[in-house]
């Protein structure tokens, strides 16, 4: 389990097609901390990691999770935001994110504010029970609360720390963004569907 508070963004420097998947090669500050078998969030993406060599970590994402988020539009030079697993003792300074990215949304707009940056998001509509006036949302992995919901799109504000420590700040008008919806409304919506 995660909490959507990035701990740094890692580089892309390698990444290689093997069948349909894809491994790649993760260069960041956290790399000498990590094990093999751990469990990090990339890009809001829980992956594995199976090989550390100094400051760079293996991870590969399979087919299914290649078609469900945009690890597949990653090139080499791009940066990832990364979440290692809460601790049982940890604080949830974010929200309950599981690292099972639900959907992609593209940005539609984003305007520079004094003293934030406002991003709109568009997102298919069948989530649209998921998304609720000031509830919370994983975007690449940043737990983020959302406001002027409607049934296709949602708006978020960033402050300048999380803008400057984050790949929020490489999001332009027409980027790909994962989203991971609250797991709390997806239960509510699950047993509401089972009447």
């Amino acid at each position: 389990m995660f909490t959507g508070i990035i701990e740094t963004m890692g580089e892309v420097i390698d990444l290689q097609k093997d069948g349909t998947n894809i491994n790649f090669k993760i260069q960041s500050a956290l790399g000498s901390e990590l094990k093999v078998d751990q469990s990090v969030a990339h890009n809001g993406v829980c992956l594995t990691v199976t090989n550390i060599t100094e400051t760079v970590h293996s991870v590969t994402a399979i087919e299914e999770t290649l078609s469900k988020t945009n690890l597949d539009e990653l090139k080499i030079g791009d940066y990832v935001n990364l979440e290692r697993c809460m601790k049982a003792d940890g604080r949830f300074d974010g929200h309950m994110v599981y690292g099972h990215v639900d959907a992609t949304g593209t940005c539609i707009k984003k305007e520079n504010k004094e003293g934030s940056t406002l991003y709109t998001f568009e997102f298919d509509e069948e989530f649209s029970p998921l998304v609720v006036e000031k509830g919370s949302v994983t975007l690449n992995g940043t737990s983020l609360t959302i406001f002027d919901v409607d049934n296709t799109s949602f708006k978020v504000a960033i402050i300048p720390y999380t803008f400057e420590h984050t790949t929020i700040q490489f999001v332009q008008q027409g980027s790909c963004v994962n989203l991971e919806f609250d797991i709390l409304g997806k239960y509510v919506q699950r047993l509401q569907n089972l009447k």
